[in-house]
């Protein structure tokens, strides 16, 4: 099997490009996407051919743009989808369910998207693979990297969780510290592809097809509903390329003929508050978020220049959804919820959805008659630095029976 797709095409001008490394329209200075002939794929996809497929995002190769013969296959998707009753009563919410990609390979969601743009990125010859990160991408793509066999470089802000560095590092890559925000190493970044040509910055010349493996959330999703489509999804907001490729997952399964064509599934966003500019846009009827300067403990959500903002922005208002936002003190309570409630450990970015979920759902936008799925996208282990010293020993005693009888007497008569 090769690639199902007919190149790229700009996001606004509509002009066609060839299956190649480019980020940028060269007439308009749009967003590129790839672009897939719906009626031969819907011509030979279908649920069995699916079911017979590999436990991972390349089951469902048919709708990626790379050749599922030469993936580059740590094990990415298929993660569970769980229904978290006891998070509901709490949330005031009907049917929820959870998508936990903390059980990726190295995490993260972002292991879906490394590994379509590495196997891309060999398909188009490239040896060194590169990005600029938040530290979820990063842990991906030297994961990825490592298992492609490529020479690897990676771009990170310098306050970044102490945590993802060593996750990354530990692959044998170059790592790059740079004294700056995400936005300042992005812009570095695009300035060094023009550099190193040779290089695919998966996150810049290969971002049309990187960006591609977002969509097997919503895929996942449909399939393990039974093949149908959830009514409300609630998803956390950086680039805002995840929700925009959510929405657009869901639009291909009726395209192609694998769920019912006429259901548009609403989609709600999370955005640490103080990193918004997606949300104030929302709130202030902007169609193009105005960039801001980070300042918040999630720090893979830490973008304040959202390169898919404006689409994320479309995607939520078509979808007659909504964006609310969390709080550095509800972030973290956010992620203790969802332990206490659920047993699933988030970094701080579902901190953030689950914080945010609690909101829409208070205001009724999320409704008790929807059934709901929230999108957690990275595993606690990551970001234990965000507590602080706010978890630790419920108490500290010496090596006694008495002492351990004395403090169960404490905890159950409190004073």
């Amino acid at each position: 099997m090769t690639s199902p797709t007919d190149g790229l095409r700009c996001r606004e001008c509509g002009r066609l490009f060839g299956s190649e490394a480019r980020y940028v329209c060269e007439w308009c200075f749009g967003p590129l996407e790839v672009v897939y002939d719906y009626d031969a794929i819907s011509g030979r996809v279908d649920r069995a051919r699916i079911g017979r497929g590999p436990l991972s995002i390349w089951r469902y190769a048919d709708l990626l743009p790379a050749d599922p013969g030469g993936a580059v296959d740590l094990g990415a998707g298929y993660t569970p989808l769980i229904r978290a009753d006891r998070l509901a009563a709490e949330l005031g919410l009907g049917e929820l369910w959870l998508k936990d990609d903390t059980r990726n390979p190295t995490g993260s969601f972002k292991d879906r998207v490394a590994s379509v743009a590495l196997t891309r990125a060999r398909e188009l010859g490239f040896k060194v693979a590169a990005c600029v990160s938040t530290g979820n991408l990063a842990n991906s793509v030297a994961a990825h990297a490592a298992r492609a066999g490529m020479e690897c470089y990676v771009f990170v802000p310098t306050d970044l969780e102490r945590t993802k560095i060593t996750t990354t590092a530990v692959f044998g890559v170059r790592v790059v510290a740079i004294n700056g925000t995400y936005d300042e190493v992005n812009r570095l970044c695009a300035e060094i592809v023009d550099e190193h040509e040779e290089w695919a910055f998966v996150n810049i010349n290969l971002r049309a097809y990187y960006a591609e493996g977002s969509k097997t959330l919503a895929f996942e999703v449909a399939e393990q509903l039974g093949w149908q489509l959830p009514d409300h999804v609630v998803a956390p907001i950086a680039s805002g390329s995840l929700l925009t490729k959510i929405d657009k997952g869901f639009a291909e399964l009726g395209l192609v003929g694998l769920v019912a064509g006429d259901q548009r599934v609403r989609i709600s966003g999370a955005q640490a508050a103080g990193c918004a500019p997606v949300a104030r846009a929302l709130v202030e009827g902007k169609s193009v978020p105005t960039p801001v300067r980070p300042e918040t403990i999630a720090k893979s959500l830490a973008i304040g220049s959202p390169a898919d903002g404006e689409a994320a922005l479309k995607s939520v208002r078509a979808s007659s959804g909504s964006i609310a936002t969390a709080t550095d003190a509800e972030i973290i309570e956010g992620i203790r919820l969802l332990a206490r409630t659920e047993g699933i450990f988030a970094e701080t970015a579902g901190g953030v959805t689950i914080a945010c979920l609690g909101k829409l759902a208070h205001d009724g936008i999320v409704r008790h008659d929807e059934r709901v799925v929230a999108c957690i996208t990275g595993t606690g282990l990551k970001t234990v630095e965000a507590f602080g010293d706010a978890a630790g020993p419920s108490a500290v005693i010496e090596p006694t029976l008495d002492a351990f009888a004395a403090l169960e007497d404490d905890w159950r008569n409190p004073e």
